[in-house]
């Protein structure tokens, strides 16, 4: 069996009125690069990654550069094609595009294996310790034209994060970041008002704070009973990363804007972080997420890879966490103590709602099934897909 073609694709689905905002930019459309490959006896797999730029950097580092030292071998080497593509690009390639570009190169060859051997992913990574993980729902936004309001938005705000409680989440992650402090303090306030004292309750300011300022955001944070503050300083800034931890008694969370095993080696032993969040189709992969995991739990530091993209990226997750196992065990496994949960965009993604042909959805039970098809265990709806491209 060997590859014969490698395609890329840059669906883009407009949000209009339904843009939202994080600490960062606006979101007024869901983008992101999948990659088909397929091999000389009819099989296709499928991969994703360019979640976090333009799609069409990481479409050319795919097409020009690494496609061609792909063409032509057999899906069953993707640990070997895994090394030598990064070693080809490892002196401009260390971080960002490029590892994008393999990641989904990688993604899709899992996929291919699977399908090649007729059994799941995680069957491949090691075998599944469940067949459903608990899913926290990421939300609570800045939304549409009073996102730099927020007393406006408040009940809205409020009623959002209701919504999810009766829907069966039992984690909710917010975001903080875009206002000042003392608003933001409001938003997280009305926030546990809604969901009660029961409900799990995670933020994330996307890389919004300094280290002081970060520190005074987690103090309320702990107040209102969070368990997690994800990205409370930009990525570069290590030592920010040590103080705020030190300063605070939350798990302080980061890594989506990390890449490969050797940047989260120094972001784990240099003790910055509780919890470690690569993102599959960023960071290298299901070839590199297997590093990433067994090197942090050398360490003690619990893995709850980032998911943003289409149904493509949640399934590979999916199937990345039903192969983890518990950290540590006990008779008695309780999602986010020591079993890995899922993180279930709630934000407008019609790439993750309408590009699969079975859409993944959360159970009645707050959690979510692993697709137990060969590969990844989903199905692209290419016409689905075609739509997304036009354009």
């Amino acid at each position: 069996m060997k590859i014969v073609s490698i395609k890329t694709y840059a669906p883009r689905a407009p949000l209009g009125k339904e843009r939202f905002y994080s600490s960062q930019c606006p979101f007024p459309q869901r983008n992101s690069l999948l990659t088909r490959i397929e091999t000389d006896d009819g099989l296709v797999g499928w991969g994703e990654g360019g979640q976090y730029g333009p799609s069409e950097t990481v479409a050319a580092c795919i097409e020009h550069v690494l496609a061609p030292k792909v063409i032509g071998r057999s899906p069953h080497e993707l640990g070997c094609i895994w090394e030598e593509l990064y070693g080809l690009t490892r002196d401009f390639g260390q971080k960002g595009t490029y590892v994008e570009a393999i990641s989904a190169i990688d993604i899709a060859l899992w996929d291919l294996k699977g399908k090649a051997l007729g059994v799941p992913v995680h069957n491949l990574l090691g075998g599944a310790f469940r067949d459903s993980i608990s899913g926290y729902a990421t939300g609570c936004y800045y939304r549409g034209e009073n996102a730099f309001d927020h007393k406006a938005e408040l009940e809205n705000l409020a009623a959002e994060a209701k919504a999810y409680a009766d829907s069966g989440f039992k984690m909710l992650k917010i975001k903080i970041g875009l206002l000042s402090v003392e608003a933001d303090i409001e938003r997280v306030a009305a926030i546990r008002d809604a969901i009660g004292p029961d409900m799990h309750l995670l933020a994330d300011s996307n890389h919004a704070y300094l280290a002081p300022t970060a520190i005074r955001m987690g103090r309320a944070l702990q107040d209102f009973g969070c368990l997690m503050f994800e990205e409370p300083v930009p990525p570069e800034d290590h030592d920010g990363y040590r103080t705020v931890r030190n300063a605070l008694d939350i798990a302080v969370s980061g890594g989506e804007c990390e890449f490969t095993r050797w940047g989260f080696r120094k972001l784990i032993a240099e003790g910055c972080v509780d919890i470690v969040q690569p993102d599959i189709c960023a960071s290298g992969g299901l070839s590199e997420f297997q590093k990433i995991w067994s090197f942090a739990s050398a360490y003690g530091v619990p893995v709850m890879p980032h998911v943003w993209g289409s149904g493509v990226a949640l399934s590979a997750a999916l199937h990345a966490l039903a192969a983890m196992p518990l950290q540590p065990y006990t008779a008695n496994p309780i999602p986010f103590q020591n079993e890995p949960v899922i993180e279930f965009d709630r934000n407008p993604n019609p790439l993750r709602d309408e590009l699969l042909q079975e859409t993944i959805v959360l159970g009645e039970d707050g959690r979510v099934s692993v697709p137990q098809g060969p590969g990844l265990g989903i199905e692209i709806d290419e016409s689905a897909l075609a739509r997304f491209c036009e354009g």
